[in-house]
């Protein structure tokens, strides 16, 4: 039994490659070099439809799963890991992943766009998107000022799905000192040898420290 991953060295595929080394299921990287439009060729649009990586197929099972945060539930329910199995803990966990999906990756990864990428091209996204990134990293500052990690006093399947747009930092114009609850947490987390491995998937990459 293996898990087929389709990835890139982006903060959405290294979710999921750092998630399958901490919970420990052998897989096999497929990269898909969205530099070069592979993620639009028929072969991986029958994997995943919306045509963006990552995305997985479990050879256990036959499922195909797009969209990581579907894909990290599901690796945390297959293995019983990084998921507290009911109540509160649960549910907070639930809570901040959703989140990441909805707030802390999307607008982040506009902050790429306008300000990595296209620096001076937009100045009102450019603003925008610099100033919704500082709130972001304060919501998650204070969140990590009152708890050791996202959901509460265990890592969870949140601070994995989290940390990997953290490891963008410095494309968000963000000082980490400015945060230190968040540079706590970044720290201990760069430290695991999963997140080490998982970062280095599908080329090797160095972590960013601050």
């Amino acid at each position: 039994m293996t898990i087929e991953l389709y990835t890139w060295g982006t903060p959405n595929g290294k979710k999921v490659s750092i998630m399958l080394e901490e919970v420990g299921l052998p897989y096999t990287v497929h990269p898909i070099n969205i530099t070069k439009d592979e993620q639009f060729d028929p072969s991986f649009l029958a994997i995943a439809p919306n045509n963006k990586i990552p995305a997985i197929v479990d050879t256990d099972t036959g499922l195909t799963l797009m969209e990581s945060g579907a894909i990290l539930l599901y690796l945390a329910e297959k293995t019983g890991k990084l998921l507290p199995a009911s109540g509160e803990a649960r549910w907070r966990t639930y809570e901040w992943l959703m989140w990441q999906m909805g707030g802390f990756g999307p607008m982040l990864g506009q902050t790429h766009h306008f300000h990595h990428f296209n620096k001076g091209k937009a100045d009102y996204a450019e603003e925008r998107f610099l100033k919704e990134t500082q709130r972001l990293y304060g919501v998650l500052d204070k969140r990590l000022g009152e708890t050791a990690y996202m959901a509460g006093a265990e890592y969870t399947v949140a601070d994995v799905i989290t940390w990997p747009w953290a490891a963008r930092f410095a494309w968000h114009g963000v000082d980490l000192n400015a945060f230190p609850n968040v540079k706590r947490w970044y720290l201990e987390l760069a430290a695991r040898p999963a997140v080490k491995a998982g970062y280095n998937v599908p080329t090797e990459a160095e972590i960013p420290m601050p």
